[in-house]
């Protein structure tokens, strides 16, 4: 663990919810990780390398544990975490309209979808940009 922060947290593409991010991936591009595990350590916090800001850098789909505990001992501290980060004052609500596009800084914000568009079919693209390493 780095001494300039407070916790890291294990990050996993093994979790459930990344496999299943995974196979779709593989469905749509064919395209596969070699069958090869990625795991992280990342801090908790991470500071925007424009900006200077700090955000939360943990999410339900990835993040397992913080370093040095179990994954017992982290889960109340995850949840309240994950409970945090998408509370409403947090989050933005974009209204789609033909030919709208959105976009985000995955730097320092979170895509948490709501399944609100019943009988309307979501078609996305996911354009992944290689970024540095958080800090």
């Amino acid at each position: 663990m780095r001494a300039d922060l407070l916790l890291d947290a294990l990050n996993s593409g093994a979790t459930p919810a990344a496999a299943e991010t995974r196979e779709n991936r593989i469905e749509d591009s064919g395209k596969d990780a070699g069958g090869r595990q990625t795991e992280a350590f990342h801090p908790v916090v991470r500071t925007h390398p424009e900006t200077g800001r700090k955000a939360l850098y943990v999410n339900p789909g990835h993040s397992v544990r913080f370093a040095d505990m179990t994954e017992a001992e982290s889960a109340p501290l995850l949840a309240y975490l994950f409970a945090h980060q998408i509370r409403g004052e947090f989050t933005c609500r974009f209204k789609w309209s033909p030919g709208a596009v959105a976009f985000w800084d995955n730097r320092c914000t979170q895509h948490y979808p709501l399944n609100d568009y019943h009988g309307h079919k979501r078609l996305l693209h996911r354009v992944t940009l290689k970024g540095g390493v958080p800090c």
